[in-house]
């Protein structure tokens, strides 16, 4: 089976989660700082980066006290769709600033 194709029973396919895990590591990983920090309950989170998704959530590691922490996050609603992933990462991030008392930057 092709990388683009999901795997039986997936809703994303290999080629979908590396883009979404390099874009978000990449031009994100401040985000998925606060997202742990806050919706993950590692408050101490020095770093995170993301390390998967599927349709129930998000996966993230994050640095906490020298080590590495795995966080699964669910997400709002079960996603059938790649463009729900950016809505519901959005969703996410807001919720942290709001949670931690930072002003969300404009939308991009």
């Amino acid at each position: 089976m092709a990388s683009n194709e999901p795997k039986q029973g997936a809703v994303f396919s290999d080629d979908v989660v590396t883009a979404v895990m390099r874009h978000m590591n990449v031009d994100h990983s401040e985000d998925s700082t606060l997202i742990c920090r806050s919706l993950g309950g590692q408050p101490d989170a020095t770093a995170a980066h993301m390390t998967g998704i599927d349709e129930h959530g998000i996966d993230f590691g994050a640095t906490v006290g020298g080590g590495e922490v795995a966080l699964r996050l669910p997400w709002s609603q079960t996603l059938s769709e790649r463009a729900q992933v950016r809505v519901e990462v959005v969703r996410m991030y807001q919720e942290a600033c709001a949670a931690l008392g930072i002003e969300p930057r404009a939308a991009e």
